[in-house]
């Protein structure tokens, strides 16, 4: 057994996922990754798929659908972007953050690994709680860092649920509020937040984060 990834083009149509998914779960497969979106006419459905004994059966049977244009089969995201950083904050914090962990991230991807890094710079209490919120929507999503001056209220509690709920490493610039007070560890240099970020998921690096837990550097 085995897993694919695959993009189906299909016509932009109702119940077109319906249909798929349907023949999918007729085979046996399990889905463990999906995403849609439209183009023009067309609706793109990617899928991640295990339990695979035949692809092309799988493939043969999935084209004989009405509603599938073209199948294109390819590497999972986990195999070409692989792991994921999301840098949330301020503009000038992020970007010092995103410095260190993109310096960092190319020296493990040379040897292997794959690490890519996402910020998003926002202001307001509300808008940077419904960011972190919405990591747990994301895939891959391995590692979060709080860049900014000041985050507390609806971010504690926003960071507190992610604690709770998901296994995302949490690095915390040394700042004001209750928010970095939840994270793993606290960091008080924004460069250096970004590389312990990426050390903290490489599987190449040798910092071991449970033992470094709620501690100040």
């Amino acid at each position: 057994m085995t897993k694919i990834a695959i993009t189906i083009k299909t016509f932009n149509e109702q119940g077109v996922l319906e249909k798929i998914t349907e023949k999918i779960s007729s085979m046996n497969l399990n889905i463990v990754y999906t995403n849609l979106y439209l183009e023009k006419n067309s609706s793109f459905i990617s899928l991640e798929l295990e339990n695979v004994k035949d692809i092309d059966h799988i493939i043969k049977t999935l084209k004989s659908l009405e509603c599938t244009k073209t199948i294109e089969v390819h590497d999972s995201l986990v195999d070409i972007y692989g792991k994921r950083i999301i840098i949330i904050g301020g503009g000038a914090q992020v970007s010092q953050v995103a410095t260190g962990a993109i310096t960092e991230a190319d020296r493990h991807n040379l040897r292997g690994e794959r690490i890519s890094v996402d910020t998003i710079p926002l202001v307001g209490e509300k808008e940077i709680a419904d960011a972190i919120n919405a990591i747990t929507r994301l895939p891959r999503v391995n590692a979060l860092v709080l860049a900014g001056s000041l985050m507390g209220g609806e971010i504690t509690n926003a960071v507190r649920k992610i604690k709770k709920e998901h296994e995302i490493n949490i690095i915390s610039l040394n700042m004001a509020g209750s928010a970095s007070k939840k994270a793993d560890i606290i960091v008080t240099d924004p460069i250096q937040a970004g590389v312990m970020s990426v050390m903290s998921i490489a599987d190449t690096a040798e910092l071991n984060i449970t033992k470094i837990k709620n501690k100040k550097f």
